[in-house]
């Protein structure tokens, strides 16, 4: 395999704490506004940053990550917004493809191609995906006693579609829209299809690892902060250091 590092890129700063807290002896380098840490996670070498919110700041960071940091892949961890009728708050999703909802080159191409690519729903790697996928069937089979306190139903997984885009999806009337529009989407979030296009064009492996904090709706996660920091990120530096384990 490869000497070169991963890379982890994370969603929110309790995140990446959470991972930077387990990394043997990181280092630290800043580049356009992005810290970037490098040292050992369960035996590997890897990099660790925040994404930034949106497509062009996850756009950025995985290219910093590749030309900077020389990293063989991409790992995305974050949380989202649930879409499927079967996605609950608590759930964890692994991204089998994303689709940046709101690309619309029409009538020149389909809508939400991406006109370099030829394509609308872009793969992520098996092999990534596999182990993320093992690693939250593991954790979620003992989750943290948050999901109790939260009044959460034990936590399942899911895999498939996620989608991206620049927008905040928060209503009600938005996220039924977005469904009915692309009906085997199972959550929403800003970042991870961005992410996955640069890894494309570079032909990288990638894959994205979403905790759902909400349900896109009018209803959304009414203590976000605690949920983050008792739930999401405890559960994703779980998954994340089983998933490294594994590969």
């Amino acid at each position: 395999m490869s000497a070169a590092p991963l890379g982890i890129v994370s969603a929110l700063p309790d995140e990446l704490a959470a991972l930077l807290a387990l990394v043997d002896k990181p280092t630290s380098a800043t580049v356009a506004g992005r810290a970037l840490y490098r040292g050992h996670l369960h035996g590997r070498e890897v990099v660790l940053t925040l994404c930034g919110i949106g497509k062009v700041a996850a756009a950025l960071t995985t290219t910093l990550l590749i030309e900077r940091m020389g990293v063989r892949g991409l790992l995305f961890t974050g949380v989202a917004g649930g879409l499927g009728a079967q996605v609950r708050v608590g759930d964890v999703v692994v991204a089998r493809t994303l689709l940046q909802h709101d690309m619309d080159a029409s009538p020149l191409f389909p809508r939400h191609q991406i006109p370099d690519l030829g394509l609308e729903e872009l793969p992520t790697d098996g092999a990534l995906r596999a182990a993320l996928r093992a690693a939250a069937q593991e954790v979620v089979r003992r989750p943290p006693a948050a999901v109790e306190a939260f009044g959460l139903q034990a936590p399942a997984v899911h895999e498939g579609l996620v989608v991206s885009g620049d927008r905040f999806v928060s209503s009600s009337a938005e996220s039924t829209a977005l469904a009915a529009r692309l009906p085997h989407a199972l959550a929403v979030e800003m970042e991870g299809a961005a992410m996955a296009q640069v890894c494309a064009a570079y032909a990288l492996p990638c894959a994205v690892l979403r905790t759902i904090s909400d349900r896109a709706d009018d209803q959304a996660h009414v203590d976000f902060p605690r949920f983050l920091a008792e739930v999401a990120s405890p559960m994703s530096r779980e998954i994340v250091g089983l998933a490294l384990q594994r590969l």
